[in-house]
């Protein structure tokens, strides 16, 4: 975020001076003819500058934003194993029979994709996490509660995570550098989205 301030700040003044002429002389005399080109060209000119420096800034944005295709990979595997152990969890501890269908669903489909993922990572030389990383504490703090606050807990926690993977997933799909990569994103997106719409529901049912 910082990195993209400094950009924007520095793309703003490079327009500033676009605009003035750099600031260095300001006795410049211009001939125009009767219908005005001269100014005419100037105005586009900076208006191109402009438009081309605005490009750049979107162009470094989107790729500080979005992690590359190797980081994607090992994201989604992070995030896959956790879908599957929480998944198994929820067949314990859960008590409502909605959530215990959808964490099934969890454990078939996503054992599914972390199979298929891990066939694209070994493709590209691509090293995954073999254990939970973040989501270890996350698992944690949930095995420790049964029934109704677990269903919640578990909810709550399935529709911030298919939130993230929809918009983590979808700007692979449509930007990822690496053709493999990008197919695998459009491949699991309906699933996910499935997924996340199939979580709400539960969730609305709830409140």
């Amino acid at each position: 975020m910082k990195n993209i301030v400094i950009l924007s700040a520095f793309c703003a003044s490079s327009f500033a001076l676009a605009a003035c002429g750099g600031g260095t002389n300001t006795n410049v005399n211009v001939r125009t003819n009767s219908n005005g080109s001269t100014m005419g060209n100037a105005v586009n000119t900076v208006s191109n500058t402009a438009s081309n420096a605005a490009n750049s800034v979107a162009n470094t944005a989107t790729s500080l934003t979005m992690p590359s295709p190797e980081d994607f990979m090992k994201d989604a595997a992070d995030g896959g194993m956790a879908e599957v152990e929480m998944g198994k969890l929820a067949l314990k501890n859960a008590q409502d029979p909605e959530v215990k269908k959808f964490a099934q669903m969890m454990i078939d489909d996503h054992s599914k994709a972390n199979t298929e993922l891990k066939a694209l990572a070994a493709k590209k030389n691509v090293t995954l996490p073999t254990d939970l990383g973040t989501y270890k504490s996350d698992l944690d703090e949930l095995g420790k509660l049964k029934g109704p606050d677990f269903d919640h807990e578990y909810v709550e926690s399935m529709v911030d995570d298919h939130e993230n993977d929809v918009a983590a997933f979808e700007k692979q799909a449509s930007s990822s550098s690496d053709a493999d990569v990008k197919a695998f994103a459009n491949k699991c997106l309906p699933v996910l989205k499935k997924h996340l719409e199939a979580i709400k529901a539960i969730q609305a049912k709830m409140k």
